[in-house]
């Protein structure tokens, strides 16, 4: 098989690539977010959805699970109370009125291809050895003591306001192999966009949707298919060497575990082998707290591309425009457009323009894009924040360009 050919079912990467495309359009800045989540749905692993109350997480999720056809779905609301038989299946009283004990488990966890689980750190100490292995055995093990029931669990997307406090809830954040932060909408356009969508009436849009076979046979025999060349277990070498000498260092569970994640990107984009751009997906991946993302982020982006490191720069100093805007909240609108006028507007205009090139040079090179996009982003959001906090333009008529 030639490079770049894609055997097995090319259909489901080119409906998984629309339902991306459809879900980045309806979440605003979501992007990354969306197509993280179906690379690991992909690659048959948990995600973390970490972010304040009010930012869609829950959303998002019922969302992307309900795209899969035929499929099981299951979701819960935990907290501490939160009792195992809740979630993998209540007693049948009808059959402990004659003496049985057993449980129902139709439409609970035990059942469930796809679940969607809420305040996953609330799981209840009693509900934890059985949460932990479901999520990762894809077991039950049942309250009369009999043999373990194998769930037919594929993917889980979990969310949370906050991160784990103790040992319990660690336990399984561990097992949460992707994390991805979520925050409030930074782009004023998109906030109006937002708001304006309250107040019309919504068009109907294409829902494209794949079947539970083809989802199955994508995690269980395509994705795995797909080629890791050597080099990109050099980079992951280097990748972990790199991070190492920052005093960030992930199990070799972890690294191993991860490269499906690789396989599974490659997979989305119709290739049949892992490469540097895929490396990407690992940004969510290597990080344990919030303040080590952006050291894992700038490690991994520039390994995938060598202008990141200009970009990545850039987009230091855009946020330290951002965090001068917050700091002059309060401050006269005099004060405000001067300060817009002779700085920020002049160094946000000058870094959208050098980022398009960056982006230029890097698409002609033929190399992953990705991270220019993000910090072009972030530019227009904050030169948008500038126009309408500082200089007072309509939020809806912004439409700022790099």
């Amino acid at each position: 098989m030639a490079a770049g050919d894609f055997e097995g079912s090319p259909d489901t990467a080119v409906r998984l690539r629309a339902i991306t495309s459809e879900l980045s359009a309806r979440f605003y800045e979501r992007d990354d977010v969306v197509r993280t989540l179906i690379v690991a749905m992909l690659a048959g692993q948990h995600s973390l959805l970490l972010g304040p109350p009010g930012t869609a997480k829950s959303e998002l999720a019922r969302e992307l699970t309900t795209r899969v056809e035929g499929a099981s779905l299951w979701e819960i609301l935990l907290s501490k109370f939160t009792s195992p038989t809740r979630m993998f299946g209540p007693i049948d009283v009808a059959a402990l009125s004659r003496g049985e004990y057993r449980q129902v488990f139709d439409g609970r966890a035990t059942t469930a291809h796809v679940a969607f689980i809420d305040e996953i750190f609330k799981c209840s100490t009693a509900a934890l050895n059985e949460t932990l292995g479901f999520l990762n055995e894809r077991l039950y093990h049942p309250e009369s003591g009999g043999a373990p029931i194998h769930c037919p669990l594929i993917t889980a997307i979990t969310a949370s306001n906050e991160l784990p406090s103790g040992e319990e809830s660690a336990a399984i954040y561990d097992r949460l192999l992707v994390r991805l932060e979520v925050d409030y909408l930074s782009d004023p356009s998109n906030f109006a966009a937002l708001i304006r969508s309250a107040v019309t009436l919504p068009v109907p849009a294409v829902r494209t949707t794949i079947t539970l076979a083809d989802l199955r046979h994508a995690v269980a025999t395509a994705v795995p298919e797909v080629e890791v060349p050597d080099v990109i277990v050099d980079a992951m070498c280097t990748l972990r060497a790199a991070l190492r000498r920052r005093e960030l260092i992930c199990s070799d569970r972890r690294w191993r575990v991860s490269v499906r994640l690789l396989q599974a990107s490659a997979f989305l984009d119709g290739r049949d082998e892992v490469a540097e751009n895929d490396l990407s997906v690992l940004m969510h991946v290597l990080w344990d707290s919030p303040a080590q993302r952006p050291v894992v982020e700038r490690e991994v982006l520039q390994m995938i591309n060598p202008d990141a490191r200009e970009a990545l720069d850039l987009a230091d100093a855009i946020e330290e425009l951002a965090a001068e805007l917050d700091a002059k909240a309060g401050q006269s609108r005099d004060a405000l457009s001067e300060w817009a006028i002779k700085e920020a507007n002049t160094k946000l205009a000058r870094a959208g323009k050098k980022l398009g090139k960056l982006r230029k040079d890097t698409v002609e090179a033929g190399r992953s894009a990705i991270s220019i996009d993000r910090v072009i982003a972030r530019q227009k959001a904050v030169h948008a924040r500038v126009l309408t906090e500082a200089l007072g333009v309509d939020a809806s008529l912004v439409h700022v360009q790099s």
